[in-house]
C-alpha cells in the first residue's frame, strides 16, 4: 500500500497503521462568491489593449513572412547560404519550405486567436 504522507495515521485493531481520510474542507462562505474584483485602471487598461494590439501585430507580421518568403529566391539566392552547399541543399527543400510556411500559418492563428480570446474585465 502506497500512503500520501499528507494523510495523518490511525492504528487499527489489529496494530497496523490504516490511513485516515483527510477532515471534510470548510464550505466557502456566500457572501465571498458575490465579491467581485476591482475594476482595472485606465492606464493599465489601454496597456492591456496595446499589449494585444502588438502582440496580434507581431504574429501576423512574421506569420505572412514565414508563409511568403521560403517561395521567393531570395531565400536560396543569399550570401550567407551560397557558402554552405549543405545548408543550401537543405534550405531549397521542399519540406523545409513547407515547415516554414505552416509555422507562418500557425503564426497567424495565434495571433488572431489571441485578438479574438481578448476580454476586457
Amino acid at each position: 500500500m502506497i500512503s500520501d504522507p499528507k494523510m495523518p495515521l490511525a492504528r487499527s485493531s489489529t496494530g497496523m497503521p490504516e490511513l485516515q481520510p483527510p477532515p471534510p474542507a470548510p464550505e466557502p462562505h456566500p457572501a465571498q462568491d458575490s465579491v467581485s474584483k476591482p475594476p482595472l485602471s485606465a492606464t493599465r487598461l489601454w496597456s492591456r489593449r496595446l499589449g494585444v494590439l502588438l502582440f496580434v501585430f507581431l504574429c501576423a507580421t512574421i506569420g505572412v513572412m514565414l508563409m511568403i518568403l521560403p517561395w521567393r529566391p531570395e531565400w536560396t539566392d543569399n550570401h550567407l547560404l551560397m557558402a554552405n552547399p549543405a545548408l543550401l541543399t537543405i534550405f531549397s527543400s521542399g519540406f523545409t519550405r513547407g515547415v516554414c510556411t505552416g509555422l507562418g500559418v500557425l503564426n497567424v492563428w495565434i495571433g488572431f486567436w489571441e485578438a479574438i480570446q481578448y476580454r476586457e474585465e
